[in-house]
């Protein structure tokens, strides 16, 4: 009977070990430009986030304590609207681990101006998947799918779809609510049009960028330089296509933003031939920066 019980104990234990939560996340809320306020509300609000982000399960995938996602969140206080009312911004950094190197791969670095919500200390942190009940945690669980997605399209093609989808549900509970951020006709660069650009089947093709940049590109790069370079060049057509489709897409505006200074240094040593391919594709993306892609040309292998 003891032998029994034992060894039901230490399947729960691996099954607990087995659902390790998804993310390794650091989170920090600064109120330094509010005056005259209570610094422990907002110690008792970043303790309580990062609770919010790591201890809860947010997948069906079990996750190693090694293969957690590690993101930075950052909160500013802006304003304090009213006694538990705030306005601020969300600094949103993810980076992605390349395989067999220490080397980390910025993924997603956006900084949310459109961030309101209302808490009292000591108020507990309400989610639900099914109905909006809170702003501040609707927004963070927004962009907690949106990194899972980013996170799994990189890995598989296509392969963060349901956490899009996830994305895309919260924008829709979102809907009546009178917080900015989560509405098509406030701004053409928001949460909405975020999670839209992923979704939407006419710019699919930045998604297969995701694939083919890091998992065929980025992640054998350190076995084989020049066939990762190749895939990373064949995944650049991929964003061309996505641009002449629509110029000036928003979600091609966050991969640029995040590739920019990466793409310098992965041509930097390439073939002259290599090198011209990838600048004239990425002058043509990202006019306003040719003249930091033209420095690539420049440099001697």
């Amino acid at each position: 009977m003891i032998k029994k019980i034992l060894f039901v104990f230490l399947l729960i234990i691996a099954a607990f070990q087995g659902q390790a939560q998804e993310f390794k996340a650091t989170v920090s809320v600064s109120s330094a430009q509010l005056e005259g306020t209570d610094k422990r509300v907002f110690q008792e609000l970043q303790k309580s986030l990062y609770e919010f982000i790591n201890d809860r399960i947010w997948t069906n995938y079990s996750f190693g304590v090694e293969e957690r996602i590690e993101v930075t969140f950052m909160l500013t206080l802006q304003e304090r609207i009213s006694s538990d009312e705030y306005r601020a911004r969300l600094n949103v950094i993810y980076k992605r681990p390349v395989f067999k190197t220490s080397y980390e791969t910025p993924m997603f670095n956006y900084i949310d101006k459109d961030i309101r919500f209302s808490y009292n200390e000591g108020e507990p942190l309400n989610y639900s998947d099914n109905m909006f009940t809170s702003n501040l945690t609707s927004i963070f669980a927004y962009y907690l799918n949106i990194i899972l997605g980013m996170d799994f399209d990189s890995y598989m093609l296509f392969g963060g779809t349901p956490f899009f989808q996830n994305a895309q549900s919260i924008v829709n509970l979102a809907q009546s609510t009178p917080e900015p951020g989560w509405k098509a006709f406030e701004s053409m660069k928001n949460r909405y049009w975020l999670v839209e650009n992923l979704l939407n089947s006419s710019y699919s093709p930045i998604r297969q960028f995701y694939y083919k940049y890091h998992r065929r590109g980025l992640d054998v790069m350190s076995e084989n330089i020049e066939m990762g370079r190749g895939s990373i060049s064949n995944a650049l057509e991929d964003l061309r296509k996505a641009n002449r489709s629509k110029p000036g897409l928003f979600l091609m505006q966050l991969v640029l933003d995040a590739k920019r200074d990466e793409l310098r240094n992965i041509y930097m040593e390439a073939a002259p031939m290599d090198k011209t391919k990838a600048v004239n594709i990425l002058v043509e993306i990202d006019p306003a920066n040719a003249s930091s892609y033209q420095k690539i040309l420049s440099d001697r292998n």
